[in-house]
């Protein structure tokens, strides 16, 4: 396959112009009612999520961009979609790792938690955030590797930059879970504090976070065989891959939390509006507090 950059491929197949497009209108779709629901809810803590959503739907137009080109690919489109859909988890992640904090002040259980909930947020998303620079700075790396006199040495390194960053957001989503089984499984056991809690509907809620933390646990370990293999493996050699586990995967994310809205949680804490069940808005509002 030729490329408009000597020494250069973006991609080891055509893509798929069809694919790209399903995608597009999936993920516009899912995006633009988290929108709406985050400004009729005032659930600000999903900004991230948010954010990552318009990510998924740039990268996927950028995917459509390169269909067209092909075989003579340009770098605008391959930056778009390789860079995007790359740290596009990040901040989902982001706002995941905010949720369960809330959950545990919604339930008064803050003497369950394995972390004080105080540090806990700023925890998980200070290694978010390393996750999410390591994983940008080594898609930088690759990208300039393509105009470099040695794209294969800068290629390499930013391969392993992004390995890095994922094996790091795999710890910390490893260590969130089992923080969350851990809180779930101590306020199960003790009745008092159980009965407190069955008050609020804050088990729907934390289910919401496994589901959703198993996906992308699942698409950051299928990413991280994908750049160990490098440009000639299985895995960059055939584009189901991408869309199986990554596009659908995080598109399955973005659903779950449609149906089981945060706002609820955010609700009961006293701000914002809340969202029903399959995204239908409740016109119940609490205070104004973030």
């Amino acid at each position: 396959m030729s490329s408009s950059h000597p020494g250069w491929t973006a991609y080891e197949y055509y893509p798929s112009m069809g694919a790209a497009v399903v995608f597009v209108i999936c993920f516009a779709i899912v995006t633009l009612m988290h929108t709406y629901h985050l400004f009729r809810t005032r659930t600000w803590f999903f900004i991230p999520l948010v954010i990552g959503g318009y990510f998924e739907l740039v990268g996927y137009i950028g995917r459509a961009m390169s269909s067209k080109e092909s075989p003579d690919w340009t770098i605008g489109p391959y930056v778009m979609q390789s860079t995007l859909l790359l740290v596009a988890p990040a901040l989902f992640a982001a706002s995941i790792y905010m949720e369960l904090g809330r959950i545990i002040l919604m339930v008064k259980g803050e003497q369950f938690a394995l972390i004080r909930v105080r540090w806990m947020t700023k925890i998980f998303v200070a290694g978010d955030v390393l996750s999410f620079l390591m994983q940008a700075s080594g898609a930088g790396i690759m990208v300039k590797g393509t105009s470099s006199t040695d794209p294969s040495s800068s290629v390499s390194t930013g391969q392993n930059v992004i390995i890095g960053g994922l094996i790091v957001q795999i710890v910390f989503f490893g260590f969130f879970l089992i923080s969350g089984l851990i809180f779930q499984r101590r306020m199960s056991s003790h009745s008092g504090a159980r009965a407190v809690a069955d008050e609020y509907p804050w088990r729907k809620h934390m289910w919401a976070l496994y589901s959703s933390s198993i996906l992308i646990l699942i698409r950051s370990i299928v990413r991280v065989v994908e750049y160990v293999q490098g440009a000639h493996g299985y895995l960059m050699q055939h584009e189901v891959f991408i869309y199986v586990f990554d596009a659908l995967l995080m598109f399955a994310m973005m659903v779950i939390f449609v149906i089981i809205h945060p706002s609820e949680v955010n609700y009961l804490l006293g701000r914002g509006r809340v969202v029903t069940a399959m995204g239908g808005l409740k016109v119940m509002e609490g205070s104004s507090a973030v």
